[in-house]
């Protein structure tokens, strides 16, 4: 038997996920952490991304996450997501379409162009888009 954690991720409108995990893999704000039993504790922010959640019984999830926070504790570890979406619910076509109307308003370079939210509009469609591309890579 494997050594788990339990796991719980939730947004502000649902739980999306709750359950003993052996490993959890989320993009922090520096970089990939992958989460395991008996990690030291730890609070990060998310960047917008995918998390893989390992279960128990060894099935995987992917989970996508527009930002937050991952606590890890002793005996539990949460993301609390501002957005959670599981990655077979994403529309790769909305995705695409997100992600081609944040670069067009990039470039546009108008004046009253406000640059730092059609960043953050960029790197969330491509986020969602990475999210569905691992989705298919666990199927």
């Amino acid at each position: 038997m494997a050594f788990t954690v339990q796991c719980d991720i939730v947004s502000a409108e649902q739980e999306i996920f709750s359950g003993l995990v052996e490993t959890l893999v989320a993009a922090g704000s520096y970089g990939d952490l992958g989460i395991y039993p008996g990690h030291a504790p730890l609070l990060t922010t998310l960047q917008p991304g995918p998390v893989r959640v390992i279960k128990q019984n060894g099935d995987q999830e992917v989970i996508f996450v527009s930002g937050g926070f991952l606590e890890v504790q002793p005996h539990r570890v949460t993301v609390l997501a501002d957005t959670a979406v599981r990655a077979d619910d994403l529309d790769e076509a909305a995705a695409l379409e997100a992600q081609k109307h944040a670069q067009d308003l990039l470039n546009q370079q108008q004046s009253d162009l406000d640059y730092s939210r059609a960043t953050a509009e960029l790197a969330e469609a491509v986020a969602r888009l990475r999210t569905i591309q691992q989705y298919r890579h666990t199927k």
